[in-house]
C-alpha cells in the first residue's frame, strides 16, 4: 500500500520560503515521475511541479523560477522549495505521481500571510 507523507508547511509571510518534504513507502518510487500539487480553498487541486524519473521538471506558469522540485531516489522523498511566497500560494499542497496514481496524503498546509 502506498503512503505518502507530506511536511513542512506552515504560515510564512509574502516573499518567505519553505521547504516541503514527501516522504513514499510502499512504492517503487525510481520508476515514476513524482509531483507536487496543491489545492487552494475553494479550487480544484492541480498540478504545480513534477520531476521526472529522468530528473527532468515541469513548473506551472504561476510557480515557475519560485519553485523548485527534486527527489531522491534512494529516500523515497521528493521535496518542493518554494520561495518569494505570494499570498495566492496559500493551498494545502500534497504529493502524489507525476499523474496521480494514488491515494492522497493529507497534504501540507501553506498559508501566506503579513
Amino acid at each position: 500500500q502506498v503512503q505518502l507523507v507530506e511536511s513542512g508547511g506552515g504560515l510564512v509571510q509574502p516573499g518567505g520560503s519553505l521547504r516541503l518534504s514527501c516522504q513514499t513507502s510502499g512504492v517503487v518510487f525510481s520508476t515514476y515521475s513524482m509531483g507536487w500539487y496543491r489545492q487552494a480553498p475553494g479550487k480544484q487541486r492541480k498540478l504545480i511541479a513534477r520531476i521526472f524519473t529522468s530528473g527532468n521538471t515541469y513548473y506551472t506558469d504561476s510557480v515557475k523560477d519560485r519553485f523548485s522540485i527534486t527527489r531522491d531516489n534512494a529516500e523515497k522523498t521528493v521535496w518542493l522549495q518554494i520561495s518569494s511566497l505570494k499570498p495566492e500560494d496559500t493551498a494545502v499542497y500534497y504529493c502524489n505521481s507525476g499523474s496521480s496514481l494514488w491515494s492522497w496524503g493529507q497534504g501540507t498546509q501553506v498559508t501566506v500571510s503579513s
